[in-house]
């Protein structure tokens, strides 16, 4: 696996959306990512469909589209964290990663003895990120959340939507999980920081991350207008609350979308749509004066481009630096060329389907290129068979009794002779105090997560 991650593991015990997107992010960068799944059931997001994935012959799998679209690059490993031996192989695993991501409720790993300072005793270099409705504190810190209760509670929802007062008006939600999304990013964005600072310090961290926390966050320039104005924003549709115009304007074939962001930009507008005048009227000269006058403004725009089609509009105003685009659905989306060209649509092989489209990761490194190979995988990838048959009694040897001894053999791949393509082979990825070397500036000791040998990305198949 390539890409600027590809020296870094994460444990991934989350689920849904937020934390899997996370991972995915991290995977796209070439992370060893291990998704650990629920026994026999395996992410929720499996069976959310239909739509599922069809096999080879046109029949439909259990893998469901919502599943697909967070969980590629990753290999999935079936736990019972109600048991000794799954919550052992738990902590053997976090031994040996980076990064833990997990979305429980709050308090329930740490009941189970999985939480940030049970596992940081092994791995005090360990970066642990938790995801949560509300954040690890206050007084709604044990309530479940779901992104469109959020997008409520959070005010994006109040922003979204047409006026009340205009046909089909009322808060709406966004059309995709936008609060579980961004979450994950932040937590993207946050491991990340985390693993900077470890190189200067050699400490891990704990992440505490509250979806209500990122929907707040995400108020960005509306949150601005209040707090500086007093006056609360409102629904405004597609119209910006300060730039204009700015809207969905229908043309004779569809809908196109227009985006004037400065004055310069109106006057070529007004030029293109054969009514120069407009730039120097006084009512619609600079952006303020449009702001103030909008509707009379919006009358005279829905008469100059209702005749035209999308297709004379968006050539037009391109070659005038107007930005101005059509309104795609999503299937129009992939036939754009410009999206073509990015390759933003990708092949990946898939066992059950031969191969799988996915929309890949929008990053484009030059020096670390990013590569698609690995696709969801199916519940299990790696094989119980794999696992060494541990001793579970409890020894009479103090805190690390037999059980997490002998679990820690899975993440040192002694079982590989015979799981060859399905063990997990940590020990071409020890730290390199263990390789006989040096400790390297900012490189953690054995089992602290620090950095490790230049060797390998962490567990590979």
């Amino acid at each position: 696996m390539s890409g600027p991650l590809s020296h870094i593991r994460v444990l991934d015990p989350s689920r849904i959306m937020a934390g899997p997107w996370a991972g995915q992010i991290l995977a796209d960068m070439g992370a060893d990512v291990i998704k650990v799944e629920r026994l026999g059931e395996g992410d929720d997001t499996r069976r959310w469909g239909p739509p599922f994935l069809k096999d080879k012959d046109g029949n439909a799998t259990r893998e469901a589209g919502y599943y697909l679209s967070v969980n590629r690059g990753k290999r999935s490993v079936e736990l019972d964290l109600k048991s000794e031996e799954g919550r052992a192989a738990v902590r053997a695993l976090a031994a040996k990663s980076d990064i833990v991501l997990e979305n429980f409720k709050t308090g329930t790993l740490d009941r189970m003895g999985l939480g940030y300072e049970d596992l940081k005793k092994e791995n005090p270099g360990l970066i642990y990120c938790s995801i949560t409705g509300f954040g690890l504190s206050g007084p709604m810190a044990n309530d479940a959340a779901y992104d469109f209760m959020i997008q409520g509670m959070g005010g994006l929802m109040s922003v979204t939507g047409g006026p009340d007062d205009a046909p089909g008006g009322g808060p709406q939600k966004v059309g995709v999980p936008i609060i579980d999304i961004m979450t994950g990013m932040y937590a993207a964005i946050g491991v990340l920081g985390a693993l900077a600072n470890r190189t200067q310090t050699g400490q891990g961290d704990h992440i505490d991350l509250a979806m209500l926390d990122v929907s707040v966050a995400m108020l960005a320039n509306q949150a601005m207008n209040y707090l500086v104005s007093g006056n609360t924003p409102v629904r405004r549709g597609n119209r910006h609350p300060n730039i204009q115009p700015q809207n969905v304007y229908p043309v004779s074939d569809g809908f196109i979308v227009l985006a004037v962001g400065n004055d310069g930009q109106f006057r070529k507008f007004s030029e293109v749509i054969g009514q120069p005048a407009l730039a120097d009227d006084p009512k619609f000269a600079t952006n303020a004066a449009r702001v103030e006058n909008l509707p009379e403004l919006e009358e005279i725009l829905v008469a100059a481009l209702a005749s035209g089609t999308i297709d004379e509009w968006v050539g037009k105003f391109a070659a005038a630096g107007v930005p101005l685009g059509p309104l795609n659905t999503i299937d129009r989306v992939y036939e754009e060329p410009q999206v073509k060209h990015r390759e933003m649509l990708r092949d990946i092989p898939h066992p059950l389907s031969g191969t799988l489209k996915q929309v890949v990761s929008p990053l484009n490194f030059r020096n670390a290129p990013l590569s698609f190979e690995k696709a969801p995988p199916l519940l299990g990838h790696i094989p119980q068979r794999c696992f060494p048959r541990w001793d579970w009694r409890r020894q009479n040897d103090g805190p690390n009794h037999q059980a997490e001894r002998r679990a820690h053999q899975l993440s040192r791949g002694r079982d590989h002779d015979a799981c060859a393509k399905g063990s997990l082979r940590a020990d071409r990825f020890r730290p390199a105090q263990d390789a006989g070397r040096p400790a390297a500036r900012g490189a953690a000791q054995p089992g602290s997560g620090g950095p490790l040998a230049a060797s390998g990305a962490g567990v590979a198949l």
